[in-house]
């Protein structure tokens, strides 16, 4: 059975300017035709557009599935069952913001995905890259001194949030464990963070043979590492370790952002301001790491201009069930830094190929985030114009229909 929107105007996450009024054909899951002249003799159901947008649904390169909504306090106490559930809620809450795929960049997402891919669940695409992995004091070593020296695993170790390695030897294990549960990337720390409770902001994590050891192991898998980091010489460090990927990296300078061009780094980057969107920090140690990061976000995006590098688009949402309904207005956000046309073919087509870096680990191997024959049928319907206006985003309610894998999951138009 084919579905037909009609009488739409088609921004197909790649061009800049929207197509005349036109037809897009779903079957099976997938885009069958798009084209700007339209489409005649198809029969099908048809949803009329009413001359509105449609677009590819939204990509979300740098989200915590299982951390977003809940407090720290909880997600380190509570029964593992509870967490999930409270994770597949917010899974559907997420999809019903428009955003069909996302790139979880650390926890245990395994079993989320599977039950979302099997249709258990409403949900985005979940690219997952498992427990992200840590140096003891690292940014993702919760432990308190009474912790050590280490004698088991810890609660976070067990459930799969982090995997706390020293050495090559162990990183690599670490490394395969990831890609064993079913990881499209591996994640780790190799920088100071702002919610961790061991680490200065400016230190540097692992050494290059521990971050080579990872990206081994992920190359030999046909896929590839990220980082967290913050600074040019753990930046530096990454890169020369063969990393693909930066997360974050507000405090970087010229020199480092001209490698990541030259090498071909993706470098991406978030939003970060002091503002209604910031992360609530009650320590005043991580409150003072906060205000020096996002100090640096201004120049880290114009850094990111002026060298080429390749950017995609993420929110790093955690622990606050407000910030999490913000994520289309951490989107709409971009318009400081770039025009809506650049906003929105990072948070599609662009964050797209980045997760084609998952080579033979893709679980979704179509082409997503643009409207093309053959892509994945991920669509949003949109009252007003995106490209003109990015704010239109940040509100669910501007998202008139919302379809994924050609299965409507919201439609508010008006009988």
């Amino acid at each position: 059975m084919q579905l037909i929107f009609d009488n739409v105007r088609v921004f197909d996450g790649v061009r800049e300017n929207l197509s005349a009024p036109a037809r897009v054909v779903v079957e099976d899951g997938l885009i069958a035709e798009a084209t700007g002249s339209g489409t005649t003799g198809t029969a099908g159901t048809v949803i009329d557009g009413g001359g509105r947008v449609l677009m590819p649904g939204l990509i979300d390169a740098h989200w915590h599935t299982m951390m977003a909504s809940l407090p720290m306090t909880q997600l380190a106490t509570a029964d593992l069952g509870y967490i999930y559930l409270a994770a597949g809620r917010e899974a559907e809450r997420t999809l019903l913001r428009g955003f069909t795929t996302v790139r979880d960049a650390g926890g245990p997402s395994f079993g989320l995905k599977q039950a979302i891919d099997e249709g258990l669940l409403p949900g985005p695409r979940i690219y997952p890259s498992g427990a992200f992995i840590s140096q003891t004091s690292g940014h993702g070593d919760f432990r308190t001194g009474h912790d050590l020296p280490k004698q088991g695993l810890t609660f976070i170790e067990t459930a799969g949030v982090t995997a706390i390695a020293d050495g090559a030897d162990e990183v690599l294990r670490a490394a395969r464990e990831q890609l064993m549960r079913g990881a499209s990337q591996l994640k780790l720390m190799a920088g100071g963070g702002v919610a961790s409770p061991h680490d200065p902001l400016d230190v540097t994590q692992y050494t290059e043979n521990e971050l080579r050891a990872a990206v081994d192991a992920a190359e030999n898998w046909g896929t590839y590492v990220m980082v967290h980091a913050y600074t040019p010489r753990s930046v530096q460090q990454a890169i020369r370790a063969g990393v693909r990927c930066i997360e974050h990296g507000h405090l970087l300078d010229d020199e480092t952002a001209e490698q990541m061009a030259i090498q071909e780094v993706w470098w991406c980057l978030q939003p970060f301001l002091d503002d209604e969107d910031a992360i609530p920090m009650a320590d005043p140690v991580n409150r003072a790491k906060q205000l020096t990061m996002v100090q640096g976000t201004d120049n880290a995006y114009e850094l990111a201009r002026r060298h080429g590098v390749r950017l995609a688009w993420g929110t790093d949402t955690l622990f606050d069930p407000r910030l999490a309904t913000r994520q289309g207005a951490q989107l709409a956000k971009m318009s400081r830094w770039f025009t809506p046309f650049e906003v929105l073919r990072m948070a599609t087509s662009g964050n797209a190929e980045l997760l084609a870096l998952s080579g033979e680990r893709d679980p979704y191997p179509r082409p997503l985030g643009v409207i093309e024959p053959g892509a994945y049928a991920d669509l949003l319907l949109v009252d007003g114009d995106p490209l003109t206006d990015l704010a239109v985003l940040a509100d669910p309610a501007n998202l008139v229909v919302i379809m994924k894998n050609g299965e409507i999951v919201q439609d508010t138009r008006t009988p």
